[in-house]
């Protein structure tokens, strides 16, 4: 996500306020420490202009 966040020039604080989250979430969201629901990952993508699946990687327990 930080990556893509990169591309275009967004802040963590910017990201957060596009999507109605405080900053923190979206650092534990780009460290790996915070599962997204589906909502919010949807709501990340299209900011961010992608899809989920790029943005996302599941891993099955």
């Amino acid at each position: 996500m930080k990556e893509f966040r990169a591309r275009l020039d967004l802040t963590q604080q910017q990201l957060a306020s596009l999507v109605n989250l405080r900053r923190e979430t979206i650092v534990h969201l780009e460290n790996g420490k915070y599962n997204s629901s589906l909502k919010l990952a949807m709501d990340i993508a299209k900011v961010l202009n992608t899809t989920v699946n790029e943005l996302f990687t599941f891993i099955e327990d």
